[in-house]
């Protein structure tokens, strides 16, 4: 039995597990704002997708992950529709994604229904990675 609900205080040891980019200021915002979730199986934490407000008022999905050993299982499908009919049922339009050029995870959102709507190279030292590649879907 699956189960996905909002991310809690009591997550915070498995959301390191799978995410070393959030601070522990933000885990706690996503924590207070609702703007994460983890996915259950059978009690045990498997997956998590964060997200934030680009431009202050346009859902994106800066993190979506699951552990590995329970991949290939379509978790990363319920999380992003799980996430969808949320934002929806709070009004919002449209939402956001992106992923690098190099990731296969641009083929996994085209997918679900994202299409390309721009990218951006950060070439500065320290920060340099592959074009990130800007996803988006109206949420009808």
């Amino acid at each position: 039995m699956n189960e996905i609900r909002y991310v809690q205080m009591s997550d915070r040891k498995f959301w390191y597990c799978l995410d070393q980019h959030l601070s522990e200021t933000e885990f706690v915002n996503k924590v207070r704002d609702k703007q994460g979730y983890v996915l259950l199986e059978e009690d045990k934490p498997v997956g998590l997708l964060r997200y934030n407000l680009f431009w202050d008022n346009t859902p994106f999905c800066t993190m979506l992950c699951i552990a590995p050993g329970f991949r290939g299982r379509h978790y990363g499908r319920k999380l992003m529709e799980y996430w969808e009919n949320d934002i929806k049922s709070q009004g919002y339009g449209m939402a956001l994604t992106s992923t690098r050029a190099d990731e296969d995870a641009q083929h996994f959102y085209r997918k679900l229904g994202y299409k390309d709507c721009g990218g951006f190279v950060i070439d500065i030292q320290g920060y340099k990675q592959p074009m990130e590649l800007l996803l988006i879907k109206a949420m009808l």
